[in-house]
């Protein structure tokens, strides 16, 4: 029975060591990133500020992830996504631009779930509304559970079948249109890369780094006119009138607060962007 024992305790050993190896490999690839430099627009606390902030977060999505009340909540079963009030509270503004704009939390460590790819273009000012805002509102009393990697992604990240946010932000394209004699297409540019690449892939072809998960390519909106996709955006009906999967519930509570200047804005820089587009095919 020696051998027996013997051979299960080399189990034992070799399993341990994979799991040693899964947990350390994982936690230095999310310990790699380097924070950014330090956040040092000024926080201002007027009027106009925080409503710039709330419309910010009404439209950006916030609410998807922290709940309708700001207070947090567990996603996926695995993220813990914190009361923002209590976090722009406890937190300076440089580690709350590090884990916006940037997927690196207050710890150091990179997050996984922190859709970063979808701020890391709002402008310094718009990040300070942004925190200004969360300021003012109440903490939510609410016991959350600690976020953790499950070890089927930590093997995934150890194995380098996968990673945290700051290695896919590079993959974000620049905002080209800044320059544009159109002050719609900058406005416009600036909302799409700022609020539709969360779904419609980072340069909003279609074309998120994770295969499958990115909703359609926003060239469809060449088959709206102005009207079809005020609709759409106010109402969440597609063309026919349609309810769509995800679409319909983050336009109406997304994308309904939007002014119906932004709407126009979105509308002529998407149709812009994909005449360009249809002209190089």
């Amino acid at each position: 029975m020696k051998w027996l024992a013997r051979i299960v305790m080399a189990v034992v050993v070799v399993a341990l060591a994979a799991v040693g190896w899964v947990y350390a490999a994982s936690e230095l690839h999310l310990r790699s990133f380097d924070r950014p430099p330090p956040f040092a627009y000024p926080i201002a606390t007027d009027p106009e500020t925080i409503a710039r902030g709330d419309h910010l977060v009404r439209t950006r999505g916030c609410r998807g992830c922290h709940g309708d009340d700001l207070g947090g909540e567990i996603m996926w079963g695995m993220a813990s996504a914190p009361d923002l009030a209590a976090y722009a509270r406890t937190e300076s503004a440089a580690t709350f631009d590090a884990a916006l704009r940037h997927g690196i939390g207050r710890d150091g460590k990179a997050l996984y779930s922190m859709p970063s790819y979808n701020f890391v273009r709002l402008r310094d000012e718009d990040v300070a509304a942004i925190f200004a805002y969360l300021r003012t509102q109440p903490v939510v009393e609410r016991d959350l559970p600690a976020g953790s990697l499950p070890w089927s992604v930590r093997l995934d990240i150890a194995l380098g079948d996968d990673a945290a946010i700051p290695a896919y932000l590079d993959l974000v394209p620049p905002l080209r249109r800044a320059e544009d004699a159109n002050p719609a297409i900058v406005r416009g540019e600036y909302i799409a890369m700022t609020t539709c690449n969360e779904c419609h892939g980072f340069g909003l072809r279609a074309d998120s780094p994770w295969e499958g998960e990115s909703a359609p390519d926003l060239m469809i909106v060449l088959a709206y006119d102005k009207d079809a996709f005020q609709h759409l955006m106010r109402t969440g009906k597609a063309l026919g009138d349609r309810e769509l999967n995800m679409m319909s519930g983050v336009a109406r509570g997304r994308f309904a607060h939007f002014t119906d200047q932004e709407v126009e804005d979105v509308y002529t820089f998407l149709r812009d962007m994909s005449a360009r587009a249809s002209a190089t095919q």
